[in-house]
């Protein structure tokens, strides 16, 4: 779906030397892109053709480079280029071929034929000549003159009378060999005995053998095409182009005139093989047509007229496939370049030019595959040119023809065209004033045509002349809706203004009425008002010539002074621009898209030469965000670091496939049509869900569903980007809107706890809902919208039995679900069934069979068993278990043996069944006493149901009975306490006196001794037991407190405080009771307590010296090894992440010199020996190894373990006022200096530590223990942390 448009014409005038002289034959040469031309007067002609680097308003520059000396009566009959020799041969009608240098003009006879020369053919690698005769003979000779071989080609000339004849005959020009496009074969066309009949022959290369021959065809012409790339051979036959393939078999055929009076001549493909253009002569004109090759029809795709005088001749550029060039006998050449455009409009109408037919398909209605098509338009002539208008329902087309006239039809609104299925509509000719054919034609209003025309250049003019053209069109007729105007039309000649350049496009102006944008060759833009001069837009202008160009309005983005429209150009070279601006390098084609309500583009459509599909926002364009998101629009390897990338872009899966069109609005289709012609249509996700939140904007909820539905979109879309609490609101609105009970039944099913936003959709459009509102009663997100959902179909929709079972459905996909009350609902109609009710609500109920299936289909079988024994209906579980199809054996035995039971046991055991203890309890504590022991059991089993249980049962002594239950239970794991508690509560003073004790609470177990009245003896010897217990596990102050207060035992309670090392209050208690023998033994042990603790803090001071050196040392290995590390990392990061990842996993955890940790490995599945290895390794994780990775940390970690606690603080401040009491200043300070030293150095080396993590260098005069102890000292003294000091023995 692609039409061939003209781009710009270069026209040249040869100055031939006399009047009369006219062209007989070409020569091409591609090295320097000139044209060789021969004349009658057998001079030769250089012309030097246009280049894109040239100006192609200037003709080409002409040259008289020779003239050919030929014999009275002789002619040049052919001529070619042999870009080996840099020369011409030439063939005449007497059979000379003649060298002759374009350089020097030299002039070389290297040989003569016999009967003249027909034709000459070199191959497509310029080794070979292939010359045909007179006779019908052909000679392939090598470009050195050497004969390879020699053949007869026409069968009739084989015997000698028939060749003698020929000899008296003149030579005459004749259609030469045609070359595959590799050159190993090559074909001709021959006549059969009769002359009535030809075929077609192909030879091989090698040996000059004929490979095959065709059947004799009848007026078969002289004329043969070989495709380039040798697929067919393309031939003539009366009024049809026959193509045959290399074996001499017919492949396929199609009608090319339909004239009676036409015959076709020069039939040539382009170098791509995808253009056949032919010479058709007529007795009126002759005309260039060109076909084109898709879905297995030929379309015709241009048609050029010229004077039949003119005699035109034509070829194709041998590199450009685009390119024609044609001359007439009087020297008017011409270089007209083509481009493909799309046949789709902007409102999804494509509109295929196929000779006098436009084929017209509305791609917004249907995607009808081509060659097909909804109806087709017929017009006079060929259409060479068209443009389409429609607005507001109003459709307006406008053709112009190869015969220089003008058409135009009004069709009816797209939405109706579903009726002209199959119809042809005869087009007429619109009344005008000698206008030329348009290469530019649009329309800027519905009745306004502007268009592009060019005059051509006569011999004494140097340049093309373009014209833009305005016309205004009117209408005798009335249009009758519904139906296609094509007669009537009037077209006036309103402005018409002359362009110095060459145009190389044309835009409607968006923005402004009667206004549109030119494009000058090489990226000049023109601004065309009606009634004003052109001006020039320098800040539009694109930096090359863009052959493809489109404008469209946009949003400012809240810009001020920025245009209201942005302008597209696409040059030859990929380079996308975007006004002055290059925004893609390497794009194949593109569109625009719109899903705005006022038609302002929102979206550019791009396809990259890597065949790469990108969606690329108009706010992102206008605002310059395009190079963050998008880079240089080439592909990036996705990997899992940076899968965010592939949502970016879309793979076509075809190479070479181009964007045609797209479907505006909520359709958000992209049409691309592969090599092959086939249409795709994408959906790309990005312009879907666009169009869903832009639906969802405008609050067009039934649209929003369709579209999910449609493209397969999360339903949850329309809750999270709306907002829980807006969609909460909108609720009833939603369901009125939608009023398909199924759809909301999709819609309900599909809901989920999760925001698809944050994490389906996140980065494909911009999400900025941040609402953090909660739902309905701190309830989920599907509960709240199922919980609205419910009540809006309730209050909107009318009782059916859809909507009963929509109901169901909102009640089963609650979270958790809402079984019980959806089988209440059950329940309720199978009570209505039951009763032969004839009520009229009946029938807006669904059955109770259909409505269990319904559930049974939205839920699990067993959960709705479970649903309905909950209800303590045992019919309606049964009916639930036949309609899941569960095995009667298994739960009929049970409901029969639930039938019998009482009601209380009977949901009792259904309430086991179900693990519903708490109400087994209540059911099992209302059936009675009979039942108390089954009730103890049930607690004992589930221990959590005490609490309960204390509150329903009230009588005195079975509560009782379960408050030793709950202590035994308490106890066994181990809860002594709680459980001497619960014993206390139920006057069970043993067991709650062993508890006590079992938890070393020597004050209850005292207490209860008390309560207990035991005698004294009793409570004495517990008093002793106790005290020994308490020193055993660690608690020598409280066992000192039961020796004094109930044993009376001075001498035991004294060493209890020794060991707990409370010398003050040991000292004071023996002075107390005056003891010496006492107080001895306390001024012993805190003398030598102070001496140990003296030469453990020395110890200590040591070690931190130690540790911290060691620490530094191994902290200046591990940078200097980083430092290493680090450059040799960047030959690292050229690799693949994943590959950067195993390389430096050998690195990581490998020594105390590297960071990280080993978190997986190859080691770390190997064998299990391995694994124990692992299990050691971290058992001695608190060690401090020498090399191992953690030996930094650790070393930090262990001197942060040796600070003093609390407690040794507390002691410490103890035993220092103990030793001044017993005499003792010289070891009290001196034990305060080294304690102090200690802490200092302790703290100090700590901070000198944390500082070296955060420097990159070691500095070894800078991280020094002394001087970081000097500085701390005078804050720490007077910190909390030396609260313990003396300020006595403080040193100065």
């Amino acid at each position: 779906m692609k039409n061939l448009k003209l781009s710009c014409e270069v026209s040249s005038n040869l100055c031939l030397q006399s009047e009369n002289e006219v062209i007989r034959s070409t020569a091409f040469d591609i090295e320097q892109n000139r044209l060789f031309v021969v004349s009658s007067d057998n001079h030769i002609y250089t012309v030097h053709l246009s280049s894109s680097s040239q100006n192609e308003e200037s003709r080409g520059s002409t040259t008289v480079i020779g003239s050919v000396d030929l014999d009275s009566g002789d002619s040049i009959t052919s001529m070619e280029y042999l870009m080996e020799k840099e020369s011409l041969i030439i063939g005449t009608s007497s059979g000379d071929l003649l060298l002759f240098n374009v350089d020097d003009s030299a002039m070389e006879v290297v040989g003569r034929v016999e009967g003249g020369v027909k034709s000459i053919s070199p191959s497509p690698d310029g080794d070979l000549l292939c010359i045909i005769t007179g006779i019908g003979q052909m000679l392939v000779m090598t470009h050195d003159w050497d004969l390879l071989y020699e053949t007869t080609v026409e069968d009739h000339i084989e015997d000698a009378d028939s060749r003698a004849q020929c000899l008296h005959l003149e030579c005459k020009p004749g259609s030469p060999a045609t070359w595959r496009g590799d050159g190993k074969f090559f074909a001709t066309i021959s006549s059969t005995p009769s002359f009535s009949h030809k075929k077609l022959k192909i030879w091989e290369r090698d040996t000059g053998n004929m490979h095959s021959v065709s059947e004799p065809k009848a007026s078969m012409g002289e004329i043969a095409e070989w495709m380039p790339s040798g697929a067919k051979i393309a031939t003539v036959s009366d009024k049809k182009i026959i193509f045959f393939e290399k074996n001499g078999l017919e492949r396929s055929s199609f009608t090319a005139i339909e004239e009676v009076d036409a015959t076709i001549e020069n039939l040539k493909w382009n170098c791509n093989s995808d253009l056949l253009a032919a010479i058709v002569r007529t007795k009126a004109y002759d005309s260039i047509k060109i076909w084109f090759f898709s879905n297995n029809h030929w379309y015709m795709k241009q048609e050029i007229r010229y004077l039949k005088q003119d005699e035109v001749r034509f070829t194709w550029d041998p590199v450009k496939p685009l390119s024609l060039i044609s001359w007439t006998l009087e020297g008017l050449i011409k270089v007209q370049n083509f481009i493909w455009i799309s046949s789709v409009t902007d409102n999804s109408v494509a509109l295929v030019i196929d000779g006098s037919k436009i084929l017209v398909t509305p791609l917004s209605i249907s995607l009808i595959p081509p060659p097909m098509y909804l109806f087709q338009l017929r017009f006079p002539c060929s259409v060479r040119e068209k443009a389409f208008w429609s607005k507001n329902s109003k459709n307006m087309l406008a053709a112009s023809l190869a015969d220089g006239s003008l058409s135009i039809v009004e069709l009816p609104g797209v939405d109706t065209w579903q009726d002209l299925e199959d119809e042809a509509f005869h087009v007429e000719l619109c009344i005008t004033n000698d206008l030329a054919s348009f290469i530019h034609l649009m329309w800027v209003d519905s009745h306004v045509l502007l268009g592009v025309i060019v005059e051509p250049a006569y011999k004494n003019e140097k340049f093309l002349k373009y014209y833009i053209q305005e016309l205004e069109v009117s209408c005798s007729e009335d249009h009758i809706p519904g139906s296609i105007t094509g007669s009537g039309f009037d077209a006036n000649d309103v402005n018409k203004l002359f362009i110095e350049s060459a145009v190389t496009g044309l835009v409607s102006n968006p923005v402004k009425k009667r206004s549109a944008f030119i494009q000058l060759n090489g990226g000049n833009i023109l601004e065309y008002e009606t009634d004003y001069p052109l001006h020039e837009r320098n800040d539009l202008r694109f930096s090359s010539s863009c052959p493809w160009m489109s404008v469209g309005p946009v949003e400012d983005f809240g810009l001020v002074n920025s245009d209201s429209f942005l302008m597209f150009g696409l040059d030859t070279s990929g380079k996308l621009h975007v006004n002055q601006t290059v925004l893609c390098n390497n794009c194949s084609s593109f569109s625009l898209y719109s899903n705005s309500t006022n038609q302002t583009i929102t979206h550019l459509i791009l396809a990259t030469k890597q065949d790469l599909l990108f969606i690329v926002e108009i706010r992102d364009i206008v605002l310059g965000q395009t190079d963050v998101k998008f880079g240089n629009f080439l592909p990036v390897v996705i990997t899992r670091k940076n899968a965010e990338e592939g949502k970016k872009f879309i793979q076509i899966w075809e190479k070479g496939s181009k964007i045609l069109g797209v479907v505006h609005g909520d359709e958000s289709a992209v049409i691309i049509q592969t090599t092959r012609g086939n249409l795709e249509s994408i959906y790309p996700r990005k312009l879907v869900l666009e169009s869903i939140v832009n639906a969802l904007v405008q609050g067009r909820f039934r649209d929003v569903l369709f579209m999910v539905r449609r493209h397969r979109i999360d339903f949850n879309i329309i809750v999270d980007h709306m907002g829980l609490q807006n969609f909460l609101k909108l609720a009833t609105e939603f369901v009125k809107q939608v009023d398909n009970l199924t759809y909301i039944t999709e819609f309900v099913c599909s809901l989920k706890n999760e925001n698809v936003m944050e994490t389906l959709y996140k980065g494909y459009i911009t999400y900025t809902n941040e609402e953090k509102g909660t739902a309905l009663d701190g309830q989920s997100k599907v509960n709240s919208v199922l919980l609205v959902i419910r009540k809006a179909l309730e209050e909107q929709i009318t009782e059916s039995p859809s909507r009963e079972l929509c109901i169901l459905t909102t009640l089963a996909r609650s979270d958790p679900p809402y079984l019980e009350e959806a089988l209440e609902r059950v329940k309720v109609i199978r009570e209505m069934e039951l009763s032969d009710c004839s009520d009229p609500e009946r029938k807006q109920v669904p059955s109770s069979e259909e409505s269990l299936k319904h559930l049974l289909w939205l839920s699990e079988s067993e959960v709705v068993f479970e649903a309905a024994l909950c209800l303590y209906d045992l019919n309606l579980a049964a009916i639930v278990a036949l309609n899941s199809q569960q095995d009667p054996k298994e739960f009929l035995p049970f409901l029969q043996e639930l039938e019998v039971l009482p009601v209380h046991i009977m949901r009792y055991k259904i309430d086991l069944k179900l693990k519903r203890f708490e109400k087994a309890l209540q059911h099992i504590v209302t059936a009675g006493d009979t039942y108390f022991e089954d009730c103890i059991n049930l607690i004992k089993t589930n221990p959590q149901l005490y609490p309960q249980a204390l509150q329903l049962i009230t009588d005195p002594t079975k509560k009782k009975q379960v408050l030793e239950a709950w202590g035994d239970y308490l106890t066994n794991i181990k809860c002594f306490e709680d459980a001497a508690t619960s014993y206390l509560c139920c006057n069970n003073l043993e067991k709650a006196l062993k508890s006590y004790r079992s938890s070393n609470n020597w004050g209850g177990v005292l207490t209860v001794a008390g309560i207990m009245k035991l005698q004294k003896e009793e409570i004495i010897q517990i008093a002793y037991e106790l005290c020994e217990e308490l020193q055993t596990i660690g608690k020598p102050s409280e066992a000192a407190k039961i020796a004094f207060d109930y044993c009376n035992d001075v001498k035991t309670g004294i060493n209890c405080l020794i060991n707990a090392r409370e010398w003050e209050e040991a000292l004071r208690i023996g002075l107390m009771h005056g003891i010496e023998e006492l107080v001895l033994d306390v001024k012993v042990g805190a003398v030598e307590c102070g001496a140990g603790l003296i030469v453990e803090y020395e110890e200590g001071l040591e070690k931190v010296g130690k540790y911290l050196a060691r620490y530094l040392a191994v902290r200046q290995r591990r940078l200097l090894l980083a430092a290493k590390l680090r450059d040799e990392e960047s030959s690292i990061n050229e690799l693949d992440d994943d590959a950067v990842s195993e390389a430096s996993s050998s690195f990581s955890g490998m020594s105390a010199y590297t960071t990280g940790t080993r978190k997986g490995s190859a080691a770390s599945m190997s064998s299990s020996g391995t694994s124990k290895r692992g299990i050691r390794r971290q058992k001695k994780k608190g060690k401090i190894r020498a090399g191992s990775p953690d030996e930094e940390m650790a070393l930090v970690e262990h001197m942060k373990g040796m600070s003093l606690t609390a407690g040794a603080k507390r002691e410490l401040k103890s035993l220092l006022g103990s030793l001044v009491m017993i005499g003792k200043e010289d070891i009290a300070r001196k034990l305060q200096r080294v304690a102090e030293n200690f802490q200092l150095s302790q703290i100090s080396a700590v901070k000198l530590a944390e500082d070296a993590v955060s420097c990159d260098i070691v500095d070894e005069h800078t991280f020094v223990l002394e001087a970081y102890m000097k500085k701390l000292r005078n804050e720490l003294l007077q910190s909390e942390e030396f609260f313990w000091q003396s300020k006595v023995f403080v040193t100065p």
